[in-house]
Parts: structure tokens; sequence; C-alpha cells
């Protein structure tokens, strides 16, 4: 039996706007340009794939942004609600993987060419997302030198505290004995290791009940991380399963160059506290 059409639903948008207006979908479903020959079928999954991640990207940058902002402020319980959202982009993004491993190595083949030397190193907002999670490089923004403007956006990210250097900030604020080096450093460089650190973290874990706004930021950091190792994990072993060991398009040695991020950890302490976590 067929719905019945209720006659209260609008229907002359004459002059006034709509859902396609609205979400300006005229804009974005022309963005499709496919560039191989015929088009190969499987040149339009590669570019929304790749689209599509970018789109979430965006809202990760939005939601880490907001986050930073209310630590800044001192303000840890807004966050655990944005850092729930982006943990779940992030389990988006690492399904979306499953979609591209559909496309087989021959039909990549057939149009990997016309990519020739674009490659996913250089979005720019993955990047961002790196910087604000704290995981530095500055060689990584030479491939944007001729993008002026994204160019300083990933500069200023760079040279400013990323999320977790503002939540050690904060603890310093709080009274707790944060290491110094932990809250005035060059925010340019990686974030290292820091033994001293791990005992202030431990001291968090060891009393949820006084701290317990930094334990649950505590433990939203470590599924933020944890979620980017596993979408990075995805990522090399599609790669490893549509190229194999080719180099990649960028210029990258491929799977070899992506098998080094596997194991970047982007908060350090929050994972070595669990070894002394009831240790004897």
């Amino acid at each position: 039996m067929a719905r019945a059409f209720e006659q209260t639903i609008q229907t002359d948008f004459t002059d006034r706007l709509d859902y396609a207006g609205y979400l300006d979908l005229q804009t974005l479903l022309s963005a499709q340009h496919t560039r191989s020959p015929g088009p190969h079928h499987d040149e339009m999954l590669f570019i929304i794939q790749h689209q599509t991640s970018e789109l979430w990207m965006k809202l990760i940058i939005h939601e880490l942004r907001a986050a930073i902002a209310a630590v800044q402020n001192d303000r840890l319980e807004p966050t655990f609600k944005i850092l729930s959202r982006v943990k779940l982009i992030q389990r988006n993004l690492f399904e979306q993987w499953g979609v591209l491993e559909t496309m087989t190595p021959s039909d990549y083949a057939q149009f990997r060419g016309v990519l020739g030397p674009a490659s996913g190193f250089q979005s720019h907002q993955y990047r961002l997302i790196e910087f604000l999670l704290g995981n530095k490089d500055t060689n990584a923004i030479r491939v944007f030198k001729h993008l002026p403007t994204i160019h300083t956006e990933l500069d200023e990210a760079l040279r400013g505290p990323s999320l977790y250097d503002e939540f050690l900030r904060h603890l310093s604020r709080r009274g707790m004995a944060v290491p110094g080096v932990c809250t005035e450093r060059d925010w340019s460089q990686p974030i290292e290791p820091n033994a001293e650190l791990v005992g202030v973290i431990k001291q968090i874990y060891a009393s949820p009940e006084q701290h317990w706004d930094a334990y649950e930021m505590c433990e939203k950091l470590i599924d933020v991380d944890q979620q980017f190792a596993l979408w990075r994990f995805r990522h090399l072993k599609t790669v490893e399963r549509t190229i194999g060991y080719k180099r990649g398009t960028g210029g990258s040695s491929g799977v070899s160059f992506l098998k080094q991020a596997v194991e970047i950890r982007l908060f350090p302490e929050l994972w070595d506290v669990r070894t002394q976590i009831g240790a004897v």
C-alpha cells in the first residue's frame, strides 16, 4: 500500500529556499570530474571516496578548533561531546576504506596514470588535523608553498599549541606539577615523551573521583588517538592490496612510507601511564 501524500507537505518553492539550495547541491554534485578515457567506471568511486573524506575532515577540523578553544577557557566538559563526535567521524572514515577496497588492482591501474603527481599526502586538511592533534612536521608544509593561503593556515597551526598542549597547560593552571617543558616550548616541534609527565597523569588515574573531568578528557583523547592509528593501518592495507609496493603517485615509497605512520602516538604519556597503573 502506498504511503499517503500529506497535504501539508510543501510543494511550491518558487523564490523560496529548498533542500538543494540550502546544501548547495548543484555545486557539490557537479564537482566530480573524471579524467580517464571512457571514463573508467571506478574513477568515480575513487573521486567520491576522497571528496567525502575531505568533507568529514573539514568537520573534524571544525570540532577540534572548538575543543581547543574550550580547553583554553578551562572548560573540559564541552570537549567530551566534541571528541566523542570526532571519534565517530574517524570510525566512519575507517569504514569508508571498505568501499574503496571493492576496486581491484586492475581497476585502479586503468586510471591511476591520470592522477599525475597528485597524492593524498597533499591533503592540507589531513595535515591540519595532525597539527591540531600535535603531530608536527615542519617539512610537511613544503608541498603547499604554491598555495599561499593554505600554507599560512598550516604554518599557524604548526607554530601554535595543539589540543594536547592546551590540555597540559590546563592541568598546570589547576596546580598539577606538569613539567615546564610541556607548557612552554617550541610548538612547531613534535611532542616528546616525558617520564615526569607520566607521573602527573598517573595521579589523575589513581584518583578519578578527584579529577573526574581530567580523567574523562584523558580517555577521550585516547579514543581519538586509537581511532587515528586504526585509520592509518586501514589506509596502509588498502594501499597494499591495491598497488602492492609500487611507489606512490606523490613520490613517496608507498606502503613502506605509510608503515612509518602506524606507530605514531599522538599523546604518548596517556599510553605510557597504562604500564604503570596497577604495577607491583
